[in-house]
């Protein structure tokens, strides 16, 4: 992408992920045996082109701190451009009136940064796009601001959706906690010039409005030229606990897997040097991922299993999710359940949850 600096806005991100986001955010939590949410947009602005992404935070962002670091796996540790997170400011401009707020406390940034485009997103949106085609897309339109959407009735039905007439201008947004209306789903992500943002910020605030979305895009809908722009690819809406574990199982499916780590580009993550996993003979595994550092030696089906998890001898996990470091003790049973990081699974024990409710483990509990 030519002259487009990337926002991810992680300010009053939609949150129903319960247990998972007890101690972090949500674009820190663990996806896919070894990534965090916010890889997957991380990933493709930058295999995009865009050198240049500020992350505006709210709450709970010390673990993805540790997880971007500098950048340096993104290829973002630069210094003249580069990663840049953005915390909350100071009391009453922490995000909790509005993301108007947030990103009016940075406005430097925005001014300094030189490029003359902005692409906006959340952090939870599953997806691997090349948005080189959404550029060349807005400018053809003569768009004030291009909404990526994705058509589909496979969604989780808390999620944004926009209506558009037959000449692709959207009409409608209809947020998360209004009835579904339509398979058009919007992907939260805007393009748009910056000096516009900028305006459209400071008049929502001197109206005292406070939401991006709502109040400065919404409300501009029969005033601004407001396309929508179709997304092809796959597409992961997760801000629920069933959302998380339907897409975390839709994995290992190998189609979906190909598709959402390699096509555009490839998919970005820390890296971590850990062993290979090791599979002993009283073990077994079938149609699961498992990551590095891992030791089986119960039964594995239909599972993700993180860095360095443990299953011991007569131990049995199906259709379930355990995050980094776990240890599955002997003689339990787990069945459609999502184990967070550091939890110890005690022996003889039965955890059976359901897939619309899968049983889930806080972090670093002994259950």
């Amino acid at each position: 992408m030519k002259n487009v600096m990337g926002i991810i806005n992680m300010v009053n991100e939609t949150d129903q992920l319960e247990e998972l986001t007890y101690h972090r955010n949500i674009g820190s939590v663990p996806f896919a045996g070894r990534y965090r949410l916010i890889d997957f947009i991380l990933s493709s602005m930058v295999n995009s082109g865009i050198t240049n992404v500020g992350i505006f935070t709210h709450t709970k962002y010390r673990s993805l701190m540790d997880h971007l670091g500098s950048g340096k796996e993104w290829d973002l540790d630069r210094k003249r451009s580069g990663l840049f997170i953005l915390p909350p400011m100071k009391e009453g401009l922490d995000g909790s009136n509005g993301d108007l707020h947030a990103l009016n406390a940075h406005r430097d940034y925005l001014h300094r940064s030189s490029e003359e485009y902005v692409l906006i997103s959340r952090s939870y949106m599953v997806c691997n796009i090349d948005f080189n085609g959404l550029q060349e897309f807005h400018n053809s339109t003569r768009a004030d601001i291009t909404v990526v959407y994705k058509d589909t009735s496979d969604v989780d039905s808390f999620s944004t959706r926009i209506g558009m007439d037959d000449k692709g201008r959207v009409t409608s947004i209809w947020e998360p906690n209004s009835s579904p209306h339509g398979d058009k789903v919007s992907m939260e992500m805007f393009f748009l010039k910056k000096s516009l943002l900028l305006d459209l910020i400071e008049a929502s605030l001197a109206e005292g409005h406070h939401s991006l979305m709502k109040d400065a895009i919404r409300a501009n809908l029969g005033r601004l030229n407001i396309y929508g722009y179709s997304h092809q690819g796959y597409l992961g809406v997760i801000n629920t606990l069933n959302s998380y574990y339907k897409h975390s199982m839709n994995l290992l499916n190998p189609n979906v897997w190909r598709e959402l780590f390699f096509k555009p580009g490839l998919i970005y993550t820390k890296i971590k040097d850990e062993p290979p996993a090791r599979h002993l003979a009283s073990g077994h595994t079938s149609n699961s991922m498992v990551a590095n550092g891992c030791v089986i030696e119960g039964r594995v089906e239909n599972s993700i299993l993180f860095r360095g998890v443990h299953i011991r001898k007569g131990a049995t996990v199906r259709n379930s999710i355990v995050m980094q470091n776990g240890v599955i003790h002997e003689n339990t049973s787990i069945e459609q359940a999502i184990i967070d990081k550091d939890v110890i699974v005690k022996a003889d024990r039965t955890l059976i949850g359901h897939e619309r409710a899968p049983f889930v483990a806080v972090k670093r509990k002994v259950i």
